[in-house]
C-alpha cells in the first residue's frame, strides 16, 4: 500500500497548504495587506489546490503572483471567462497554472486555484489587499483579518449552491499564520488591542505617531484575527493627496493624482432626538444563532445576547412611535400582525414574547421577511427605520440586497453581524442599499452599545441639501470618484474620493466643504489639505477609488447591461483591482509537461463554524460539512486522529472526497444534496441554565415605556433599600412616589453602571424628560436627598440643571 507522507487530515488526505504570513501597513484609517501562501505537493500524483476563504467586500485586490524554483509569475487581470477559459488551457498542456477570483454570488469570498502542482514541488503565492478600516463605537480602527467562512445557507429553489458547501472543516486549522503590522498615524498611537495574543507594542520613534505589532508565534488561524487601534483623536477629519502612476498617461484613473478626504460632519449642538418612527427589528434566529459570541464558548449565545439588545432597545424607544419584532429561520413569523404604538401595554407584551425566543426555527430565509415587511404600508409622519440582526450566511446575498434597495426610498437600514463568518458583503451591502449603517460584533465584544448607537442615529434628525464643494488653484478641477453622500450621522465618518484633473501645485491647499441643511440651519463642515501629493508606490488611494467605482457600478439598476460590464472591465484592468467580472490569471510555461498521472483536486479545510457543544442543532440546506481532526505524517505510518466528536448528519449530506479529477474547470460541479440537518453534541452536557442577568439590566427591565419606575419590593431590592424606604425617605410630601423613585434609579444608574453608559443612555434620556415633567421646582433637592440616600455623589448636571 502506498504510504502517503506530510501534513495530512484525519483522512489521510493531504493538504498542501502549510502556511500562510501577512504583513500589514496601516495608514491612518486604511489598511494595505499584503498574503503569502506557501504550498507544497508531498504526493506523487500532481495536486490542484484549491484555497476559498473570506474576504472584507470592501477590500480592494490589486496584486497577485506566484513563485516557483525562485521565478516569479506576476498574473494579469482578465475578463473572468477568458481566465478560466486560459487556466483550463494551460493546465490541458502541461503548465503551471495560478487564478484567483472572487465569488460570483458575492464579494466576499475569494478562490484561490493552484493547478498542476508537481509532485515534490513548493510554491508561493502572494495577494495584495488594500481597505478602508471602520471606526468602532468606542472611537478604535478596527483592522479585521477573516478565517471563518461559514457555509451559506442556500435557499429553497436556488439553482447554484454556494462554494461554501463544498469546503472541508477542522476544529484546527492545518497551517499556522504569522502576522506582521506597521502603523502610521499623525494623531499618535495610544495602544493596540487584539483577540489574538500579540507581542509587545514596540514605538518607533518618541512621538508615538509609528509601531509595529505581530501575532505570538505559531498562531493557528482558527478565528478571525482583530487588531483595535487607539489613536489619540480618531475624529479629526484628514485628506491625503495620492501622486498618478509615473508611467501611466495623464488625464487618466491611474495617471492623476487622487484625493481621500475623511470628514466627521459635527452638527451645531446636540441633535434633539425625533419622537416619531415606525421600527422594526428583524431577528435571525436560525440554528447556528445557538453558537457562542465567542468561539471560545464562554460568553453568551448570539440568540441571548441579541435578546438582552432588543430588552434595551424596547426601553429606549420613544413614546408614540410604532414598532413590530419579526424573527426568521426557514420561515418567519411576527410579534403583531402590523406594527403598533409604543406604551406600556405593547412594550409588555413585546416583552414577555421576547422571553419564548430561541434559535429554533432552522435555515436563513432572509428574502421572505423583508418582503413582508416591504408589502406593509408605512405610517404616515412616522418614518420607518429598520433594524435587521444576523450572522449573516446566506447565499442569495445579491438578491436580498436588491431588494432592499428596490425600497430603499420608504426606510433606512441597520444592520448587525453577528459573531464570525457574517458576510460582509450581506450586512454593508444592505446598509448602504437603505442609507443606514452597519456594524460587527464578534468574539467577546458586547453587541449593546453597537446596536443603541445605531439606534442614535436612527433617532437624529435627517440632514437634507447634501453638496459637496471644492475650492482648489486655477486649473485643478475635482472630478467625484464616489457617490455623493446621500446620509450622514453626527460625528460618523464619510469618506469622498475625487481625481484631481489638471496641473497640480504642490506648494498651495485646496479644501473641500460639506454643505447640509439641518432642522432649517445651513450647516458646513470644512477639510483643509495640502496639494503636495504622496508618491506611494502600491498607488493605495487610486486602488480604493477604483474598488468605490466598481461597487457603484455593480450595485446600480442597469448593473447587467453590456455597457455597464464593460466599463467595469476597462476600470478594473486599468486599476488592477479584482472585479466581479475580471479574475488574475498566471501560468507558469516553464512547466511544459504531460500530466503523467491524474491530477488530484485538494479543498483547503477550513477552520469550522460553531466548536462542539455551543449548539444542539443547526438547519441547513445542503451544508455538505465534514470535520476533520489534523494528523502529521513522517516517515512512519500513524492511525489518523479522530474526526470532530459527535458530529451527526441526518437526511442526505454527501461526504466529502477527494479524487482524481478532470483539468478542465468546465467539467467540475460542486456536489450537492438536499435539506441536511446537522447536530453537534459534545461530551460535554450543554449549559440550560438561563443566563444570569446583571443587576443594571434587572434595573433597566423594571423600567416602564414613559421612562419612570414604580416604588416596588423588586426596586428597593436592586437598589439595596429596606423593604418601605423609599416611600419612608421621600425628601418632600408633595413628591409622588414613582418621581421619587425614577431619580433613585437614575442615580443608580449613574453610580453603578457607569461602565455601559452607552447602552442605558436612550432609556436614562426618557428618564429625564419624565422627570422634568413631572417635577416640581425642587428637583435638586430630590437629587440630592437621593444621593445620600444611596450613599453615592452623583453630579446634580446629569439631570439637566
Amino acid at each position: 500500500m502506498e504510504r502517503t507522507c506530510g501534513l495530512l487530515t484525519a483522512k489521510n488526505i493531504p493538504v498542501p497548504l502549510r502556511s500562510i504570513s501577512v504583513e500589514v501597513e496601516v495608514k491612518g484609517f486604511v489598511a494595505d495587506v499584503s498574503a503569502s501562501l506557501e504550498y507544497k505537493n508531498e504526493e506523487t500524483n500532481p495536486v490542484e489546490a484549491v484555497f476559498v476563504f473570506p474576504m472584507d467586500s470592501d477590500a480592494a485586490v490589486y496584486n497577485f503572483q506566484a513563485v516557483v524554483d525562485g521565478k516569479t509569475i506576476v498574473a494579469k487581470i482578465k475578463e473572468k471567462e477568458q481566465a478560466k477559459d486560459e487556466y483550463d488551457d494551460a493546465i490541458s498542456a502541461g503548465h503551471e497554472a495560478f487564478l484567483l477570483e472572487e465569488d460570483s454570488s458575492s464579494s466576499d469570498i475569494f478562490t484561490c486555484t493552484v493547478g498542476n502542482l508537481p509532485p515534490a514541488q513548493s510554491a508561493s503565492i502572494s495577494f495584495s489587499f488594500v481597505q478602508e478600516l471602520a471606526i468602532e463605537a468606542d472611537g478604535a480602527v478596527r483592522f479585521a483579518l477573516p478565517a471563518v467562512l461559514n457555509p451559506r445557507y442556500t435557499p429553497t429553489g436556488a439553482q447554484v449552491p454556494s462554494v461554501t458547501q463544498d469546503l472541508p472543516r477542522v476544529k484546527s486549522p492545518p497551517y499556522t499564520l504569522t502576522l506582521q503590522a506597521q502603523i502610521q498615524s499623525p494623531l499618535g498611537i495610544s495602544r493596540v488591542h487584539s483577540n489574538c495574543g500579540l507581542n509587545p507594542l514596540e514605538y518607533l520613534n518618541p512621538d508615538k505617531t509609528g509601531a509595529k505589532v505581530s501575532l505570538k508565534d505559531e498562531h493557528r488561524f482558527d478565528k478571525d484575527v482583530e487588531l483595535l487601534i487607539y489613536y489619540d483623536n480618531v475624529h479629526t477629519p484628514s485628506a491625503i493627496v495620492e501622486a498618478g502612476v509615473e508611467s501611466v498617461a495623464p488625464g487618466t484613473l491611474m495617471g492623476d493624482p487622487a484625493v481621500m478626504v475623511n470628514i466627521y460632519p459635527q452638527f451645531p449642538e446636540k441633535p434633539s432626538q425625533i419622537t416619531s418612527g415606525e421600527f422594526i427589528f428583524l431577528l435571525d434566529r436560525s440554528g447556528s444563532m445557538a453558537c457562542s459570541m465567542s468561539n471560545e464558548n464562554d460568553g453568551p449565545s448570539r440568540i441571548q445576547s441579541a435578546k438582552d439588545t432588543l430588552l434595551l432597545l424596547l426601553k429606549s424607544l420613544p413614546m408614540g412611535c410604532f414598532f413590530n419584532i419579526y424573527g426568521f429561520g426557514s420561515h418567519f413569523n411576527s410579534f403583531f400582525p402590523a406594527s403598533v404604538e409604543y406604551n406600556q401595554e405593547t412594550m409588555c407584551q413585546a416583552l414577555e414574547k421576547l422571553k419564548g425566543v430561541d434559535a429554533d426555527m432552522g435555515g436563513t430565509e432572509i428574502l421572505d421577511p423583508l418582503t413582508d415587511i416591504y408589502s406593509k404600508p408605512c405610517k404616515a409622519g412616522h418614518p420607518r427605520q429598520l433594524f435587521v440582526f444576523t450572522d449573516g450566511e446566506v447565499s442569495n446575498t445579491k438578491m436580498v440586497i436588491a431588494e432592499v434597495r428596490k425600497n430603499a426610498p420608504s426606510h433606512r437600514c441597520f444592520s448587525f453581524g453577528i459573531g464570525e463568518g457574517a458576510s460582509t458583503e450581506l450586512i454593508k451591502g444592505i446598509a448602504k442599499a437603505a442609507l443606514g449603517s452597519s456594524q460587527f460584533i464578534t468574539g467577546k465584544e458586547r453587541m449593546q452599545p453597537k446596536v443603541l448607537q445605531s439606534l442614535k442615529f436612527a433617532l437624529q434628525p435627517a440632514v437634507t441639501g447634501l453638496t459637496i464643494n471644492w475650492e482648489l488653484p486655477p486649473g485643478l478641477e475635482a472630478v467625484l470618484l464616489s457617490q455623493l453622500p446621500t446620509v450622514i450621522f453626527n460625528e460618523q465618518r464619510t469618506i469622498i474620493y475625487a481625481q484631481l484633473k489638471g496641473k497640480v501645485d504642490s506648494s498651495l491647499e485646496a479644501e473641500m466643504s460639506l454643505k447640509y441643511s439641518l432642522k432649517e440651519q445651513l450647516v458646513q463642515n470644512s477639510v483643509k489639505f495640502n496639494l503636495q501629493p504622496n508618491k506611494a508606490q502600491r498607488s493605495t488611494i487610486h486602488h480604493l477609488a477604483a474598488k468605490t467605482m466598481i461597487g457603484i457600478l455593480d450595485s446600480g439598476s442597469d448593473r447587467g447591461t453590456d455597457s455597464v460590464k464593460k466599463r467595469m472591465i476597462d476600470i478594473s484592468t486599468q486599476a488592477n483591482v479584482i472585479s466581479p467580472k475580471t479574475a488574475f490569471i498566471a501560468i507558469n510555461k516553464d512547466l511544459n509537461q504531460p500530466l503523467q498521472k491524474p491530477m488530484v483536486r485538494r479543498n483547503i479545510p477550513l477552520y469550522g463554524m460553531c466548536q462542539a457543544g455551543s449548539v444542539h442543532h443547526m438547519a441547513y440546506a445542503a451544508p455538505s460539512i465534514q470535520f476533520d481532526s489534523i494528523s502529521y505524517d513522517d516517515d512512519e505510518e500513524e492511525t489518523p486522529t479522530p474526526g470532530f466528536p459527535g458530529l451527526v448528519f441526518q437526511g442526505p449530506a454527501p461526504v466529502f472526497q477527494s479524487n482524481a479529477v478532470a483539468h478542465s474547470r468546465k467539467a467540475r460541479s460542486l456536489p450537492f444534496g438536499g435539506y441536511a440537518r446537522m447536530m453537534i453534541q459534545s461530551d460535554k452536557a450543554l449549559n440550560t441554565d438561563p443566563p444570569k442577568e446583571s443587576p443594571v439590566m434587572k434595573l433597566i427591565s423594571q423600567q416602564n415605556a414613559d421612562g419612570s419606575w414604580l416604588p416596588d419590593d423588586s426596586l428597593h431590592t436592586l437598589l439595596g433599600l429596606k423593604p418601605q424606604q423609599i416611600k419612608k425617605s421621600v425628601p418632600q410630601k408633595d413628591i409622588e412616589l414613582s418621581l421619587w423613585a425614577t431619580v433613585l434609579a437614575v442615580i443608580w444608574l449613574h453610580a453603578f453602571g457607569a461602565d455601559t453608559k452607552d447602552e442605558w443612555e436612550l432609556l436614562v434620556d426618557k428618564s429625564l424628560s419624565w422627570i422634568k415633567a413631572n417635577a416640581g421646582s425642587d428637583l435638586g433637592g430630590c437629587v440630592k436627598a437621593g444621593n445620600a440616600l444611596l450613599k453615592t455623589s452623583v453630579d446634580p448636571c446629569v439631570f439637566g440643571f
